[in-house]
């Protein structure tokens, strides 16, 4: 696929400046999560809080994740949310990390795309997975298709086709060539029409090497899932740098890594957060997903060895405890991976807590904003 023509404000986009005392520009993931006593427009109002908040103290993006068939997390449709969080901004790059493009037309998610770059100008990242975001039988109910795996391995062909629409440049001949994705660059083309220079960049989004090498190859940034599959961090950016081709989005590599990072104001509070939250993702595990429990259900519930031996290893990458603990341990992982930027997603039953949180490690990096 030939590099396309992007505008000099796109890297631009993509890299940020660190802020603060951060080692790197800090960014968050959210899942939109849902605990039990709370429904999913309370949900849905605390990422309106956190998006204002993230903007407020500095924080460089904010990206929201595609699940499906999960009630403890109310983020199936990024699109939707994101173009509700935009008319709450005005600053923060607001994205999808991400779209599951094997669920979705490549047309489909060049309009809806567009339509937020034309909400949101200059600040919109389109980030994609080949994952299905969910099980298997949900996975062909989205994909229409019992060969689940389809979608996974025409991966680049749908990546390539979606690049074309954004860019409205399929080739003389082409089935798509007289076919636009609107909002976009044919506007720019009719009578009297004037079209925006911007286009959402594209990440590629993986927790293996398969999309490392991918965005490597292309040139493309690269979101690593470091918050679910930490044993492949270093290798899988290892393998994106390697792969690394200079293109005219980026002229040298720039990776992100997704951190569980949660503070609170008593170390003990946060390990009761954080087994919550592993409690629900237990349960998940075992096909039996759920709203996120409360500390004190994850308190009174009786783990099976196998489930405690999960939980141990699941916090185990979960950056957790005071603000200087988090501060500490989000140092020492941007050491040991070298990553660009660190996207935080803070799990917890409340969004208080949630939002707590992230006020908590901005102060703990000094970044803009804090309260006198």
């Amino acid at each position: 696929m030939p590099a396309p023509d992007h505008t000099p404000s796109e890297t631009h986009e993509i890299r940020g400046e660190a802020q603060g005392t951060a080692p790197v520009p800090l960014s968050v993931l959210d899942l939109v999560t849902v605990g039990a006593g709370h429904t999913a427009t309370e949900a849905l109002r605390t990422s309106v809080e956190l998006s204002r908040l993230a903007e407020s103290r500095g924080f460089h993006r904010y990206w929201v994740a595609e699940h499906h068939s999960m009630p403890g997390v109310a983020s199936s449709s990024p699109a939707v949310i994101l173009a509700h969080l935009a008319a709450h901004t005005s600053r923060i790059r607001l994205g999808s990390g991400g779209v599951m493009l094997p669920n979705h037309a490549p047309l489909v998610i060049a309009e809806q795309f567009g339509t937020l770059e034309a909400m949101a100008p200059g600040r919109v990242d389109l980030g994609l997975g080949r994952a299905p975001g969910t099980d298997g039988a949900t996975a062909a109910a989205l994909r229409r298709t019992e060969r689940l795996n389809e979608g996974a391995d025409d991966f680049p062909q749908q990546l390539a086709e979606l690049t074309r629409f954004l860019d409205d440049d399929f080739p003389d001949g082409h089935p798509y060539a007289r076919i636009h994705a609107v909002p976009g660059p044919v506007q720019a083309t009719s009578p009297g029409g004037v079209q925006s220079p911007h286009r959402p960049p594209v990440w590629l989004l993986g927790s293996s090497g398969f999309s490392a090498r991918l965005a490597g190859t292309l040139g493309l940034p690269f979101a690593f899932a470091h918050h679910f599959s930490a044993q492949n961090t270093i290798p899988a950016l290892d393998l994106y740098r390697e792969s690394f081709r200079p293109s005219a989005v980026l002229d040298a590599p720039y990776a992100l890594i997704g951190v569980s990072a949660l503070a609170t104001d008593d170390e003990l509070e946060a390990r009761r957060q954080v087994e919550a939250a592993a409690l629900n993702m237990v349960r998940l595990r075992t096909g039996r997903p759920g709203l996120v429990p409360t500390p004190e259900e994850a308190e009174a519930y009786a783990f099976s060895p196998m489930e405690r031996e999960f939980v141990d290893s699941w916090n185990a990458n979960v950056i957790h405890g005071t603000a200087d603990e988090v501060r500490s341990g989000l140092d020492d992982l941007h050491k040991r991976t070298g990553a660009d930027e660190l996207m935080l997603t803070g799990n917890a039953h409340s969004g208080a807590v949630r939002l707590r949180s992230y006020e908590l490690i901005a102060d703990a990096y000094r970044l803009p904003g804090a309260q006198a």
